[in-house]
């Protein structure tokens, strides 16, 4: 009969796909979980994986059964939620991801709330783009994920928690930098530095500007906002930053000017994901109310 756990090891195997470091995250000797999935194999009759000493693949017929694995893993993860409406909000461990444009900004201001009030409360963090959050949602790896929105998350649940504006920050030598806003018709797309593609606050930052892709020409495009700062006060050009990120980033450096955008907004929306089925959604509830607590008034 096939286990949980040859489920669990095999599904450890298909995300690393390497054995040793399948293992390492599941806490057993790579022997041990070698000879788990040879038997799962001999029970259904064909190969999950091909491995060699280089490399392991994923077979046809292996993907087919993963994909059904991963479904009974989430079921099966949710039988267990079924406790937890019993009991009181964050009294039980969560897995929450959260995007690198919101995490270094919104963490520092409500987690010291939220520890205070929940001194208890067991979080787990995770931090990685949007798209990968997304479909750790889907997977069950994460119960729930703090991206912004707008983002493609069709038949995922969200909670939306905060709005808020871009702001356009630019060398104080810059003539411009003198105004009290700025619309963005009045921002040169070829001064303007973005974070590459891949992360969802380039969309975004577009679209306040009313601007494309192929509207920009700047050659340099960022991996982080804390980069993209360091450029502009180079006299590098000019970028946008979200307006939670403005204390940390901007304010104290007498190099930086940030206007707001005349551009009606919010410009993004933060948010939390999660399936419909998630049986924690009261938990998320309290931590909306726990950061809206700890966040500037709307």
């Amino acid at each position: 009969m096939i286990s949980l756990k040859q489920l669990h090891y095999a599904l450890a195997v298909e995300k690393s796909l390497h054995f040793k470091n399948a293992a390492d995250a599941c806490s057993v000797s790579q022997s041990a979980l070698s000879t788990a999935l040879t038997e799962l194999e001999k029970q259904l009759g064909f190969q999950i994986f091909e491995r060699d000493n280089k490399k392991v693949l994923v077979t046809p017929l292996g993907q087919q059964f993963l994909d059904k694995a991963r479904l009974i893993k989430v079921q099966v993860d949710e039988l267990y939620q079924l406790s937890r409406a019993q009991q009181a909000p964050l009294s039980y461990p969560m897995r929450i991801g959260v995007i690198p444009t919101i995490g270094p900004y919104l963490l520092p201001k409500v987690l010291p709330g939220l520890r205070r009030a929940f001194p208890d409360f067991k979080l787990t963090l995770i931090e990685d783009e949007s798209a990968k959050l997304v479909e750790m949602v889907r997977t069950g790896d994460i119960d729930t994920a703090i991206l912004a929105l707008p983002f493609a998350h069709e038949g995922l649940l969200s909670f939306s928690f905060w709005q808020e504006q871009f702001y356009w920050v630019t060398h104080c030598d810059d003539p411009a930098a003198q105004q009290a806003a700025i619309g963005s018709q009045d921002i040169d797309p070829a001064q303007l530095m973005l974070l590459k593609d891949g992360h969802c606050l380039k969309d975004h930052a577009l679209a306040a500007c009313q601007l494309n892709h192929s509207e920009m020409s700047r050659a340099f495009h960022a991996t982080s906002l804390h980069t993209l700062i360091q450029m502009v006060a180079g006299k590098m050009g000019s970028t946008l930053v979200p307006e939670l990120a403005l204390d940390v980033l901007v304010e104290g450096n007498a190099e930086l000017q940030a206007l707001p955008l005349k551009d009606a907004g919010p410009h993004r929306e933060l948010a939390f994901l999660t399936r419909p089925n998630y049986s924690g959604v009261d938990s998320i509830e309290a931590l909306i109310k726990q950061f809206q607590a700890c966040l500037p008034a709307r």
